[in-house]
């Protein structure tokens, strides 16, 4: 596992701990965190933003998208359309048994809250280079260190149905695409927006942060956000325990599906990481032995954690 001198790692204590909630956060302020570049990748228009209005091959209709985008844009924003909920928190954490997470009560940190379940790389490197988990970026308990973790979940995707259903009615299918297009991106651009307020603010440890919308696409800020589903962290069932931690249902509106997709299905939720070792990578394919020792940790079955990490297994669980 990667190893680091935490005396020096460990950001501040929060300026504000615990739960934090956001609820019809006005959409005019998230619009400007919206990075266009996917937007256009969901219509198969392939270039990068600004750069592919002028194309001398796309240009013309990416052009036309961009504009019939920005109007409805202007109409959600007008009419409030769509409602932006968010929720926050930041709690007292320490790394333990090296791939694991507790989160603590209260700031004595003698009772556990719950624990989060990491996986770790397991594809041979060149000496020198770790193979990762998530919990190598928390201070392990050990260290004496008091480190803290931070967790998410927006959503600006309550209205969205309702609007689709609309230009259906009217048999207008490009625009009821373009609704829900237009919801995601303001759902990861609230997440943007967010993450900027928990560094700058709520936990505070960029407080001198000034950086452009190009430079928070491009992530030259200090720690990462990593969601429970992608590479970084791919068990979709962690999201019960990040739902459960912060009270993301009551406090958002969002739902987990039976498979854990989230509903609205413009959302995001994920894990603040605050460490400037942190970066993101992806776990990649992981053999039986991490599976079961996985399986303990998490209190289910071995044939359970297969079925949910299927993607990942570097071996056939029916052989």
């Amino acid at each position: 596992r990667q190893t680091a001198d935490w005396s020096h790692a460990v950001p501040a204590r929060p300026a504000c701990p615990g739960v934090t909630q956001f609820d019809a956060w006005p959409l005019e302020e998230i619009a400007p965190y919206i990075d266009w570049t996917p937007f256009f990748q969901t219509w198969e228009l392939k270039g990068r933003y600004p750069a592919i209005l002028s194309d001398p091959v796309v240009g013309v209709e990416a052009t036309k998208l961009f504009n019939d985008a920005r109007g409805l844009l202007g109409r959600i924003i007008g009419e409030k359309l769509l409602v932006a909920r968010g929720i926050v928190g930041i709690f007292p954490a320490n790394s333990v048994g090296g791939d694991d997470v507790e989160v603590y009560t209260g700031e004595t940190r003698s009772q556990v809250r719950t624990t989060l379940r990491f996986l770790r790389q397991q594809a041979e490197k060149p000496p020198g280079r770790p193979n990762l988990a998530l919990a190598d970026f928390i201070a392990p308990k050990e260290s004496g260190v008091a480190d803290w973790i931070g967790a998410f979940a927006v959503t600006t995707g309550h209205g969205t149905d309702e609007l689709v259903k609309e230009f259906e009615s009217q048999h207008d299918d490009y625009n009821a695409i373009l609704t829900k297009a237009l919801a995601d991106r303001l759902a990861e651009a609230f997440a943007e927006l967010l993450h900027e307020k928990v560094r700058r603010d709520l936990w505070g440890y960029a407080k001198d942060e000034t950086l452009t919308n190009d430079d928070l696409v491009a992530e030259k800020y200090r720690g990462i956000r990593p969601a429970p589903g992608y590479p970084a962290c791919p068990d979709h069932t962690e999201k019960r325990t990040l739902f459960d931690l912060l009270g993301v249902e009551p406090a958002t509106g969002i739902k987990l599906t039976e498979s854990f997709a989230m509903w609205p299905a413009a959302a995001v939720s994920g894990w603040y990481f605050a460490s400037p070792a942190s970066h993101y990578f992806g776990v990649g394919r992981i053999g039986k032995d991490q599976v079961a020792d996985y399986a303990a940790r998490k209190g289910l079955t071995l044939e359970e954690t297969e079925r949910w990490l299927s993607p990942l297994l570097n071996y056939d669980p029916d052989a």
